[in-house]
Parts: structure tokens; C-alpha cells; sequence
């Protein structure tokens, strides 16, 4: 009979807002209306620091290092981890919500950052019992495990409310009449596969509240295929020429990236989104490349092409993405005879100069030309953090 595990998943609420709250603690709570404030607090609207927040996930990443192995814990998120705890119940003497409110109160009372925390005995479980069932709970705390979730969230409505369950698939079971858990579970199988595929399979087991996934098998996940991508959610619309401006240095960004990791890319893919009120879908493609390469010279002459084929002329950009695809060791590279061998390495060597400055002293220490021009967003996003401003030169911080 296969052990039987414990796991939790500890998620930090309303985190960024948290975050800003304890730097200032001033006793608010972390997500209200602006009516809703004491009139006699002097308030600011925070703008985001996005390495603060980087530093407060390290601090609690290190709350659990004090508790368990790095074996048992999967950061899912900047805010939310999973946690194996099968084998410390019997260590600190405590039930799995004993252990679960030590952990919570310690990041409260160390951070000020307040939490929930879902328990289960797979991974799914802790997963639902933290975004369904601890929602309702005094406490902060769910508990599933199989014959519990049956028994309180087989009929749950909306289907969306459980993990990995989206939209799409919701209206795809709909039209077979199934709106909840118990309707997938006790719905002929066949028709399941027949509508979903090999999806099917994780659907009818989350239907009966069965993973088979282990904290190990996630620690030893390798993705069979590899790609480098990067997208932007762009600050107004743009016209097709602006867009066509960061798309160029997308290009670059990616071709530095590429050298970096010391990989070559033999495709790029592009996404184009339009304005929230267009009627046409993303525009998106692909173009194989004669030779990989990292080289951003022979990037742009296969990805600025694709952009001019793919992009509508009409319709505002809001949205811009690129992948560079099945990417290889830079040990493979090749290129053929028609190919000035010595210009590329003297393209090579040149940006790997600026990446060594740029490093050193900053990534806008050197920019080109393409940089300054109306729409670019480069220079801007260099001081970011996935996506999101650093934040470190913010007159508001405290502390």
C-alpha cells in the first residue's frame, strides 16, 4: 500500500499590499476601498517595488528552511509554496494544522505578512483545501482529504473555482450537462476521453480527488523541450510602426539572453494582441531559421519579416510576445558557406563587450539608438523585475 503523504500549501494574502502595510504599519488593512482609511492617516498609493517583495518571499522561504528540507518544499509561486510534511508530524509532535499555524504565525509575528494555508493528503488536495475551503474557515486553515472533498465539494459550483480547471473547459462540459466534480466522477468515461483527450485522465482523477504526482516527481521534472521567451503587456496602444519598435528590441534582449545561457535558437515565434475592444483574435506564427544561431543581427532578419507578415496595420498593438524555440548548446552552432563567419564573431564579440558592461555597471549602461525612439520600452523595463518596477530609488520606502 503506497505511504499515505501530508501537504500543505502556505499562500501569502494579498501579498504586495501586505508587504507595503508592514513596511509602514500603520495597522490598515491591507486590501480596502480609499473611503475606507481613517481620515486622520496620511496615506500613499504605493507604486509597486517588485525586489522588496523578492526580499520579504526570500525571508519566508527561509522561515520554512528552519523547518524542512529543500527536498520538501516547491516555491509555486512569489507567494504561495507547497510543502511535504509527511515525515516532520512525527518529528515536532504536532497534527498537520498544528504545524500549519506555527508556520503562519511565525511569518505574521517575524514579517507582518498574514497568510492561509491549504492541508491535504496529495497535492491537489492542499491546493483546493487552500483556494476552496480555507477561504470559509475562521481559522485560515482547509483540510481535505478524499472522502472529505466528496463529501463537502463534489456538487461545488463554479467548475472554475478548482485548480486547473478553466473557462474553456467548463463550456466543453457543459454542453454534456456536467457542471460539477460529481458530474465528471460519475459521467461514462469514454465520453470524457472522447472530448478531452489525454487531459482526460488528470480531470476524471481530480473529479474523485486522486493525484499521483509527488513532491520528488516534481523535483526531478525536466521539460522535453526547451525555449526562451519573453512578452509585454504595452502601456497605451500602439500604432503597428511603435510596436514594431520594442519588437526589434525584444529581438535584442533575446539574442543577449540566448548568449547568456550560452544556447542557439533554430525558430522564432511571435504573438501580436490587439486593443481590449478589437475583434480580431492574436496574430501569431513561426520561421525556421537556416542556421541556429544567438546572433542578434540574424535574429532581426528572421523575426522583423515574421512581424511584418503577422501584425495588422490597422488595429492598435496592445500586447507583444516572442519565443525562440527548441534551443540547442551554442556547441552546435553551424552556419552555411554563404554565411561571413567573420562578421558574426565580431558581432559576438562586440555585444558580448556591451553585456560585460552592462553587467558591471547597470543594463542601460549601454543602449542604442533603437532605445530612445518613441514606444521603445527597454530602457524602462531594464529597471524592472518580471515585469514589475525594482523599485529600490522609491522615495516612499520606509524602514
Amino acid at each position: 500500500m503506497p505511504e499515505q503523504h501530508t501537504y500543505m500549501v502556505i499562500d501569502m494574502k494579498c501579498f504586495y499590499a501586505s508587504v507595503e502595510c508592514a513596511e509602514r504599519a500603520l495597522g490598515i488593512k491591507n486590501r480596502c476601498r480609499l473611503s475606507d482609511i481613517p481620515k486622520n492617516v496620511k496615506y500613499i498609493i504605493a507604486p509597486p517595488r517588485m525586489q522588496l517583495y523578492i526580499d520579504y518571499a526570500a525571508d519566508i522561504y527561509s522561515i520554512y528552511l528552519n523547518y524542512f528540507s529543500p527536498d520538501d518544499i516547491h516555491v509555486y509561486s512569489i507567494d504561495e509554496s507547497f510543502l511535504d510534511v509527511t515525515h516532520y508530524l512525527g518529528t515536532y509532535h504536532m497534527t498537520p494544522k498544528q504545524l500549519a499555524k506555527r508556520l503562519m504565525n511565525e511569518i505574521a509575528d517575524k514579517l507582518q505578512i498574514p497568510s492561509t494555508a491549504g492541508i491535504g493528503t496529495n497535492l491537489y488536495l492542499a491546493k483546493i483545501a487552500l483556494d476552496i475551503t480555507a477561504k470559509k474557515a475562521k481559522d485560515h486553515m482547509g483540510y481535505l482529504d478524499e472522502d472529505l472533498y466528496r463529501q463537502t465539494l463534489w456538487d461545488h459550483e463554479p467548475l472554475t473555482d478548482f485548480w486547473q480547471v478553466s473557462t474553456g473547459t467548463v463550456n466543453r462540459l457543459a454542453k454534456y450537462g456536467i457542471h460539477t466534480m460529481r458530474g465528471i466522477a460519475e459521467y461514462p468515461e469514454q465520453y470524457i476521453y472522447k472530448a478531452f483527450g489525454k487531459n482526460a485522465e488528470l480531470l476524471i482523477d481530480h473529479a474523485w480527488g486522486r493525484e499521483s504526482c509527488e513532491m520528488k516527481d516534481i523535483k526531478n521534472y525536466r521539460a522535453k523541450t526547451h525555449s526562451v521567451s519573453f512578452s509585454q503587456i504595452l502601456p497605451r496602444d500602439y500604432s503597428y510602426e511603435e510596436a514594431r519598435i520594442v519588437m526589434q528590441e525584444m529581438v535584442l534582449h533575446g539574442s543577449h539572453e540566448l548568449m547568456k545561457r550560452k544556447v542557439i535558437t533554430p525558430k522564432i515565434w511571435i504573438g501580436v494582441g490587439y486593443t481590449y475592444s478589437a475583434t480580431i483574435p492574436t496574430s501569431k506564427g513561426s520561421t525556421r531559421l537556416i542556421s541556429a544561431t544567438s546572433v542578434n543581427s540574424l535574429l532581426q532578419d528572421a523575426a522583423m519579416p515574421l512581424y511584418d507578415k503577422l501584425a495588422d496595420r490597422h488595429t492598435p498593438i496592445r500586447r507583444l510576445a516572442i519565443a525562440f524555440e527548441d534551443v540547442v548548446d551554442e556547441g552546435c552552432e553551424g552556419y552555411d558557406l554563404f554565411t561571413d563567419w567573420h562578421a558574426v564573431e565580431r558581432e559576438k564579440a562586440r555585444e558580448r563587450a556591451v553585456m560585460e558592461i552592462n553587467g558591471r555597471y547597470g543594463k542601460n549602461a549601454v543602449l542604442r539608438g533603437t532605445n530612445y525612439l518613441k514606444g521603445a520600452t527597454q530602457r524602462e523595463r531594464n529597471e524592472m523585475i518580471g515585469g514589475h518596477r525594482a523599485g529600490y530609488d522609491d522615495n516612499s520606502r520606509t524602514g
